[in-house]
């Protein structure tokens, strides 16, 4: 599943295949534990977490790994020592599979992301 047509993140984490579900579930929980004061929502097909409007947090099936966004460019930079050892894009982790989420790794960038606004990239 690269985009959901779901309307809410129930609805996309029901979609997901199954071997990925506890993973996502996961990030999910991660996410809303962390990320406090965030608006949990559905853009470009996967679940976003946005303050003030903006979309700092997402996460993803997508056909051969997790994506999870981290759309900070301030929190990427502070974090790039950490960040060098992973599989990474532009602006997102790649997990080839569930058991290779670093989920403490995932953690730390959420609680630094949630300290207050900072620079998007």
């Amino acid at each position: 599943m690269v985009q959901s047509n779901a309307e809410d993140v129930d609805g996309y984490l029901a979609e997901v295949p199954a071997a990925r579900q506890e993973a996502l579930r996961r990030l999910r929980e991660l996410c809303r534990d962390e990320l406090v004061g965030y608006t949990e929502s559905m853009a470009y097909g996967m679940p976003v977490y946005e303050r003030d409007g903006g979309a700092e947090i997402a996460f993803a099936s997508q056909k051969q790994y997790i994506s999870f966004y981290l759309m900070r460019g301030d929190v990427r930079d502070a974090f790039a020592e950490r960040l060098a050892a992973q599989d990474m894009g532009k602006g997102c982790l790649r997990f080839r599979t569930p058991e290779r989420i670093d989920f403490d790794l995932v953690r730390d960038l959420l609680r630094a992301t949630a300290v207050g606004p900072g620079t998007m990239r």
